[in-house]
């Protein structure tokens, strides 16, 4: 280990900067949250440093010298991509005893800067001591992924009741009591900008009361890859998982290891719980203080259920939260390449399903959906394609107005199929559930298999 990890505390301190290019402006944006006065010297007015941060730095035109120094200049950073620039600015600095950072010049500097991420009082430094920059940033990359974007206020909430926290507790009660704390529901209510509901669950968790609390979470499409972060975060801390048929294993193999799975799928005629089986069970195991996840295909708002499933947790006195997921529609129709809307094809979108509850016909105006010319995204739609073609083609709407029917959507075993509305029924017969239907315009530009319209049928016979 070359560079021992360290963070300097520069605030209100000088840092001198040699450049006022590209790379110094880089170095710039990183150091302006450590509080230190910049001075950045060999900036000219046309200078990348100087358009995009004049007014938060001091700027000389001339070069870094001996009349630079001061006192309290803790650090200088040489960032002119001047090789032999950037060599004498580090033989002045430590001429000054004070440490050097050179771009791209590790056998310059005292110290490097890593690549950082900044979470309020919580800081990162990845470095790989110059050897390989790219991973270091790559690595970087994942960790904002992983580290929720207001963590730092969750950090600022703790840090401003320590002293509380100590005085209620003991040394051992204490340590346990932020264990739970980080994992528990305040956290949750600080990030989403609920004040008084955090320091409610705050004063409750010190109590040694710990209520449960659900998240109502959408879990995509299918492709792992397309779980929000926000999901993947409450997945990864909740205690227990209910889970749909609907969301493929890859998703629920990103879920925390140890959390209790229960699968309450429904398929059509095959319903492992009855919805309103599922509902008591998540009142009862928030009631015993767990962290539930009810995870949804899709969106759990768009023909989830989910709206019921929220209501019966607010009426129990149950805290929920939903998290949004990608709808089957979008997911579907991007990874099959159809743009729901389209510029002189369809100026809207309408989501339909062809399922109502008890496995009936749903009871939608057929008449006044075709009148509307846009795309129509029909849900649960492959069993009634054909009663949905003759719905639409009844209501006016032309036997050869191009669909899609998308299988799978999104995962390794995606299918698409076009027709036109004639044969729509035939198209589905030739693809499995889960699946959407794409009617409209848009349609023809689906990337799939092709079934022969009626139309094409009839002019080659």
């Amino acid at each position: 280990m070359r560079y021992f990890p360290a963070f300097m505390d520069l605030a209100d301190a000088t840092v001198l900067l040699s450049g006022g290019g590209e790379l110094a402006l880089r170095k710039a944006r990183l150091l302006l949250p450590s509080g230190a006065r910049l001075i950045a010297y060999g900036a000219t007015p046309q200078g990348a440093l100087a358009s995009e941060l004049a007014n938060r730095i001091e700027l000389r035109s001339e070069p870094l010298s001996a009349e630079s120094f001061s006192d309290n200049v803790r650090l200088v950073v040489a960032a002119t991509g001047d090789e032999a620039e950037d060599e004498r600015a580090a033989l002045l600095a430590r001429e000054y005893r004070v440490p050097v950072n050179a771009v791209d010049m590790p056998h310059l500097c005292d110290v490097v800067i890593p690549s950082i991420v900044h979470r309020g009082d919580l800081v990162v430094g990845i470095s790989t001591g110059g050897a390989a920059p790219v991973v270091g940033r790559r690595l970087r990359e994942r960790l904002e992924a992983m580290l929720p974007a207001k963590l730092g206020e969750v950090i600022s909430f703790a840090k401003s009741r320590r002293d509380r926290v100590a005085k209620a507790l003991p040394g051992a009660k204490r340590r346990a009591f932020w264990e739970r704390f980080y994992t528990g529901n305040a956290p949750e209510a600080v990030m989403a900008g609920e004040d008084a509901r955090a320091e409610l669950l705050f004063a409750e968790e010190l109590s040694g009361e710990t209520p449960g609390q659900v998240h109502i979470v959408g879990a995509g499409p299918g492709d792992p890859e397309l779980l929000t972060l926000k999901a993947l975060r409450v997945c990864q801390e909740a205690d227990v998982i209910l889970h749909d048929n609907l969301v493929s294993h890859e998703i629920l193999a990103m879920c925390r290891r140890d959390a209790e799975r229960i699968y309450v799928g429904k398929k059509r005629a095959d319903h492992a719980l009855p919805q309103e089986d599922i509902g008591t069970l998540m009142i009862n195991l928030a009631r015993e203080g767990k962290r539930v996840v009810r995870l949804k295909g899709g969106d759990p708002f768009i023909f989830g259920r989910g709206g019921e499933e929220l209501e019966a947790l607010k009426s129990a006195g149950v805290t929920a939260t939903v998290v949004p997921g990608i709808s089957a529609a979008i997911g579907c129709a991007s990874s099959a390449e159809v743009p729901l809307t389209h510029r002189g094809l369809s100026q809207a979108v309408t989501f339909v399903t062809a399922e109502a509850g008890g496995g009936g016909a749903p009871d939608i105006d057929w008449n006044a959906l075709a009148a509307l010319k846009g795309t129509i995204v029909v849900y649960m739609g492959v069993r009634r394609a054909g009663d949905v073609a003759g719905s639409l083609m009844a209501g006016g709407l032309d036997p050869s107005t191009p669909t899609a029917v998308i299988a799978n959507g999104t995962r390794e075993n995606q299918r698409v199929m076009r027709a036109d509305l004639a044969t729509l029924g035939q198209a589905a017969a030739e693809l499995s559930a889960p699946a959407v239907l794409i009617i409209g315009e848009v349609a023809s530009k689906a990337n799939g298999e092709e079934l022969l319209s009626l139309a094409n049928e009839k002019v080659a016979a």
